[in-house]
């Protein structure tokens, strides 16, 4: 089972920027999809960006046009630059692996703050 670890949440400002990072334990190239999903108290987890293998992108609506999603298999890193950010993108934000058969992978999560 790989190991995924986030790094790079905090606390910014309004309209502030934060660039989180996912690395894996193991090489990445065999998840067919990686990326981010978020979990704000009270609510359920929610897509934030996923990156295929073939390097497809697929954002969330609420955040399309304020995210970009990267990954590099040399590296066994995803990263997610967050840009324009909101209060209502406060939440845990959760790096995320799947491979081709559909086996899932989570990490432990870092937490992300906006004050208004």
């Amino acid at each position: 089972q790989v190991q995924l670890v986030e790094s790079g949440g905090g606390l910014v400002q309004a309209g502030g920027s934060l660039r989180l990072s996912c690395v894996a334990s193991g090489s990445i190239s065999r998840f067919a999809a990686m990326g981010w999903y978020r979990q704000a108290p009270g609510k359920q987890r929610e897509l934030v960006a996923l990156i295929g293998s073939d390097g497809r992108t697929n954002y969330a609506d609420s955040m399309k046009g304020r995210l970009t999603i990267s990954r590099d298999n040399a590296k066994n890193t995803v990263d997610l630059q967050m840009n324009s950010l909101k209060p209502e993108d406060t939440a845990v934000y959760f790096c995320y692996a799947r491979t081709s058969t559909f086996r899932s992978s989570w990490g432990q999560g870092t937490q992300v703050t906006v004050s208004s």
